[in-house]
């Protein structure tokens, strides 16, 4: 366990503010099976991938701003770095693109027939899921005629739904969109560090600053022409929940902690200064949703080999983290604003 377990419990337990409201405050229990259902979804399907030219015919311009992004670029560049060539060779890894350990977070893949393949960088496919089982419904606005313009109020958020039900992981809820960064940006393998030499996840990550800067493609909040920037109270949701959902996988890493190495030491320290971070937003806006995210992780055992009291923690905290995202309201948490990121800090 690590050294700072039991003060970081002492200190969630001693600044929780809801004691009275946590024991008769229930989640909905359809927001967690429906968090469930879609974490089994998290992976990218080489089976049911289109690739990003199916999204290019309404989305040009954010496919346009896609191809600007390093995520686009790694398509060309990383099977090239000498740095990626090292930590392949340590793994006795004969191809960066076509090894599981690399493809994983690193490309998109698309299988047709027997042949599966690199078909493109971190895509959109990658960020909102493979497409085949909900672009339909997804381009479907009330009929053969209809538009995006005419779209009844009610067809949209059916439609939106039913998508996201097929896999799609729609920025309306913006959790689904925070676990597909934290889902590589924690690195979910052990042997990959301790042994390849790779780094234990982006230590750095923070989903406002990192979503706001070059990957940033909001076209359909505007004309379709400029690329919108997020209000100040859609950046406050945003802050939390990347907060929430870099709990939930920085504890999820910690859980495939098998050996005393460096993977298992920086997951454990990065759950417990995440937990830290809720906690100081905790104090600032008093939310019966954080108080319950807290107290599931004030249990955590942050050591090696405790994969399923980890697990079944970080499953917890992704529940609530979805639930939070869907009621969330930017205009009653301006406590935390001295918390967001500079637009100086976007990457």
């Amino acid at each position: 366990m690590i050294r700072t377990q039991k003060g970081l419990s002492r200190m969630i337990a001693g600044g929780l503010i809801f004691a009275a409201l946590s024991t008769s405050f229930t989640t909905s229990q359809l927001a967690f099976a429906q968090y469930q259902d879609l974490s089994q979804n998290l992976r990218c399907d080489p089976t049911k991938v289109l690739t990003a030219d199916s999204c290019a015919r309404c989305h040009a311009h954010e496919v346009q701003a896609w191809q600007k992004t390093p995520h686009f670029q790694t398509f060309e560049k990383m099977h090239r770095n000498p740095r990626a060539q090292e930590i392949a060779a340590k793994l006795g890894l004969r191809s960066i693109k076509r090894s599981d350990v690399c493809i994983n977070c690193h490309y998109t893949m698309q299988q047709v027939g027997d042949s599966l393949r690199a078909v493109s960088g971190v895509s959109c496919e990658s960020c909102h899921g493979a497409a085949k089982d909900w672009i339909e419904l997804h381009n479907d606005y009330g009929g053969p005629t209809a538009t995006k313009a005419s779209e009844s109020a009610i067809h949209r958020e059916q439609r939106v739904a039913n998508s996201i039900q097929k896999g799609m992981r729609n920025p309306g809820n913006l959790y689904l969109v925070a676990r597909s960064c934290l889902e590589c940006h924690t690195v979910p393998n052990e042997s990959l560090v301790n042994v390849g030499g790779h780094h234990a996840g982006s230590a750095d990550f923070e989903f406002v600053s990192w979503s706001q800067g070059t990957v940033r493609h909001n076209f359909l909040r505007t004309d379709g022409q400029h690329n919108a920037t997020n209000s100040l109270e859609q950046l406050r949701v945003m802050y939390i929940v990347g907060q929430i959902a870099d709990l939930e996988f920085s504890t999820r890493a910690t859980a495939h902690a098998t050996s005393k190495a460096t993977y298992g030491l920086a997951s454990a320290q990065r759950a417990a200064r995440t937990a830290v971070s809720l906690l100081e937003i905790q104090q600032k806006i008093n939310d019966a949703h954080l108080e319950l995210i807290l107290q599931a992780f004030a249990h955590a055992e942050l050591r090696i080999n405790n994969r399923e009291q980890l697990e079944a923690i970080a499953d917890q905290i992704g529940g609530w983290g979805f639930e939070f995202a869907q009621i969330a309201n930017g205009s009653e948490l301006g406590a935390i604003d001295d918390l967001l990121p500079k637009s100086t800090h976007y990457r």
